[in-house]
């Protein structure tokens, strides 16, 4: 089986060739990935905890799947797969923002990711596919903020960045909502 490619881009999110998944994670070349965080009706987040046999990251608490786009797949397409893939169900999406971080990893590897972040809303429990996923929970995202503080190793290096952003970003978007209202 031929291994998954990712989609290189520049700063501009411009696709300028694709490389094997781990040879871009082994060189730290900026590529195209998603981060999608689903929450349930009473404003938690689905958390999920990464397989033990992943090789970065394994046992780690991250947001509810993420990954790498195909070539000629949308972001929302690309969510959309992977949501299925990991946690066994799809929802609707939204893209909220996308920016570019860089993490690099104990065992050599580094993501250097140009991430589009998404968010949909689900109220049941995901079937997971435990080649992907050890477990999973609902979080409010207060309880999660504050859980990354008390134990920052008990999560993934890019959900600690992501969060953060994903946490102002729903923090603002509900004051918005409220002066609309």
């Amino acid at each position: 089986m031929k291994e998954e490619e990712v989609i290189l881009v520049d700063q501009d999110n411009n696709q300028i060739g694709t490389m094997p998944k781990m040879e871009a994670h082994e060189k730290a070349v900026l590529h195209r990935a998603f981060s999608v965080f689903v929450m349930n009706d009473k404003g938690e987040t689905m958390l999920q905890q990464r397989a033990s046999h992943k090789y970065h990251s394994p046992q780690l608490w991250t947001n509810t799947c993420c990954s790498h786009q195909r070539v000629g797949e949308s972001n929302i397409q690309a969510g959309k797969r992977r949501l299925q893939e990991e946690m066994g169900f799809v929802t609707e999406l939204k893209e909220l923002f996308s920016f570019i971080y860089k993490a690099p990893f104990d065992n050599g590897l580094t993501e250097h990711e140009l991430d589009h972040v998404m968010m949909g809303n689900y109220t049941g429990n995901p079937q997971i596919n435990p080649d992907e996923v050890a477990d999973w929970k609902w979080m409010k995202p207060e309880d999660v903020k504050k859980d990354i503080t008390n134990n920052p190793d008990t999560y993934t290096a890019w959900f600690k960045i992501i969060f953060e952003k994903f946490y102002d970003h729903i923090g603002q978007n509900a004051t918005e909502d409220e002066s609309k209202g």
